[in-house]
């Protein structure tokens, strides 16, 4: 929520709104990429390049409330409600370099395991988490690589793992008594197989025709006696890096391949990917599923969080709903919404735009081009720089997302009493002024800066005001205004034409282009009632799809959208 301040108020109202300010307690929505404090890496195959990264989330529950483990964080974050997260630096840190946490609620303690590919680790565990004293098992695992803990209603301990571009997914029984031990041989459960399920295939839009994909990060999810096992692929530096998922009886199979895979994917809009993540059940007993997103700018391991609200279906079939999946969508704190969009539009997008200042190469148009990989460099990072946005119609603003970037940062390792500082305000005519967000007072580190608004706004500019970034570089891929303008609708689109290619896993999408849209939404799936999957496309009228199953029969659908909102879908059509 967003509070503005008056100089006036008495100290103690303004610590309360600082707090509120800070922890956010009654977020009502949330805006894909999660917005935490990242770590700046200390690792990375390009030496002195400074960058920010989240990825490989293990979400777990404990106590009623939440812990986010991420590879290479330096720590974790804790949250009451599995939005609102804190970091926690522990007592005891044995995992500096963790890579592709996994952790598990077990009794009375949380446990914990990172891999290492060649070397050995053991199990870590704690009764208190917010503290993080953390003391490890005498047990010994060796060349584990993204694990994946699962302990079972009967209280048998499993180990999976795997991340490579030629060994499958691997599995083996522990022995709780035994200090976590091995205590039944390696089971091979799956690989991919690319040739059959075109979603696994390597490259950006799986366009390599050379190299093989990478299946990693399995996390195993029980629902109703049946073991889901989830996988990531093809790599997680491309836009289709999702999550796809096997079925089982028994935690160690035989697994069987879901017909509607990939259940986590976002391939269009802003900020693509949702592989390598993990489930967990969050407040009204609604799952969410925590994943990563590339950025891949800086380098290619360069990545945020994302959450996606999670389902089984009547038929036990698990998916994701990713549809405008980086727009705002109700939180978990809004257990009873399970996590739908929230329908406000992007005004921003393509508008007019001007700045204080900016550097060659780095054009202040970047900032309205819905595209996570560019960016507007300010000539300088103080007080006197500022974005205008020019919405070009009176709006109904509900809310503001601010997407800093990293360009030359400078910053390595878990850097203390990073903060940023801004306002943001609204204008009818662009001459008269009100405040809509003042965080000139903040102390919160915020790269994917979220803010919604108390109520909605009625204006028609928009202007960026910086106060402090924690950079030596003012620089912002893009700042997204949503909310409803007061338009038409625009129209479904016509002709939506689908045809499979000889190569069955690819298929051409075209449509007639829809005057007064800014983009179409595309959704498919395995049944008419089952379009789990969607891809956002902006200006464009067709789209290849190459993620599709060889075998499988599909359904599609077509809506279009604008800053006023959606289109009615387009019949279905259908494809052998």
């Amino acid at each position: 929520m967003v509070y503005s301040i008056d100089k006036k108020a008495p100290l103690l109202f303004i610590l309360i709104l600082f707090f509120l300010k800070s922890y956010g307690q009654n977020s009502a929505t949330y805006c894909n990429p999660i917005d935490i404090d990242y770590t700046y890496m200390i690792y990375n195959s390009d030496k002195n390049i400074s960058y920010r990264s989240g990825a490989d989330p293990a979400v777990v529950k404990f106590r009623n409330e939440y812990y986010m483990f991420v590879t290479r964080s330096m720590g974790y974050w804790h949250s009451k409600d599995l939005t609102n997260w804190s970091f926690i630096k522990p007592e005891k840190w044995y995992f500096q370099g963790s890579n592709a946490p996994a952790a598990h609620n077990y009794k009375d303690s949380v446990l914990y395991v990172t891999g290492d590919p060649s070397g050995s680790m053991s199990i870590l565990y704690t009764d208190n988490p917010k503290k993080g004293d953390w003391k490890a098992t005498p047990s010994i695992l060796n060349n584990l690589q993204d694990p994946g803990l699962f302990i079972d209603d009967d209280d048998k301990a499993y180990m999976f793992w795997g991340s490579s571009n030629v060994f499958p997914i691997k599995g083996m029984e522990l022995n709780k008594n035994e200090r976590f031990n091995p205590s039944s041989k390696i089971i091979e459960l799956f690989n991919l197989n690319p040739e059959k399920n075109g979603w696994e295939r390597f490259g950006e839009n799986h366009s390599s025709t050379s190299l093989k994909g990478y299946i990693e990060g399995p996390w195993l999810t029980k629902h109703n006696n049946k073991y889901y096992m989830q996988y990531a692929a093809p790599g997680t530096e491309f836009n289709v890096y999702g999550d796809g998922v096997y079925v089982s009886d028994q935690p160690l199979g035989p697994y069987i391949y879901a017909p509607n895979n990939p259940i986590s994917y976002k391939p269009g809009g802003f900020m693509n990917g949702a592989g390598h993540g993990s489930t967990v059940l969050g407040p009204g007993n609604q799952y969410w599923h925590f994943a990563s997103m590339a950025l891949s700018v800086n380098v290619n391991w360069e990545r945020r969080i994302c959450a996606y609200p999670t389902f089984f279906d009547k038929d036990g079939l698990m998916y994701t709903n990713t549809s405008f999946g980086d727009y705002p969508h109700f939180s978990p704190v809004q257990s009873e919404k399970k996590g739908e969009f929230t329908g406000w539009m992007l005004l921003s997008y393509k508008k007019n735009v001007k700045a204080s200042s900016q550097t060659e190469n780095y054009s202040i148009n970047n900032v309205v081009d819905e595209n996570v990989k560019s960016f507007w460099v300010a000539e300088k990072n103080d007080n006197n720089q500022w974005i205008e946005i020019d919405l070009e119609k009176i709006s109904s603003i509900y809310a503001i997302q601010l997407n800093y970037h990293d360009y030359k940062s400078n910053l390595y390792g878990k850097v203390d009493n990073l903060y940023h500082r801004y306002t943001i305000e609204g204008s009818l005519d662009g001459k008269s002024w009100f405040t809509m967000v003042d965080q000139s007072q903040s102390f919160s580190d915020t790269p994917n800066a979220y803010n919604e608004l108390q109520s909605p706004v009625k204006a028609r500019y928009v202007k960026y005001k910086n106060i402090h970034v924690p950079m030596p570089n003012l620089a912002i891929s893009d700042i997204r205004i949503f909310g409803l303008g007061n338009g038409k609708l625009p129209a479904t689109p016509e002709n939506f034409i689908v045809t499979r290619e000889q190569d069955k896993r690819n298929a051409n999408l075209n449509w007639k282009k829809v005057n007064g849209s800014q983009g179409y939404n595309i959704k498919w799936g395995i049944a008419p009632d089952k379009l789990y999957n969607s891809w956002m496309v902006y200006d464009q009228n067709s789209l290849t799809l190459k993620s599709l199953n060889v075998d499988q029969k599909y359904f599609f659908t077509i809506e279009s959208f604008n800053e006023n909102g959606i289109s009615a879908p387009s019949k279905k059509t259908s494809i052998l």
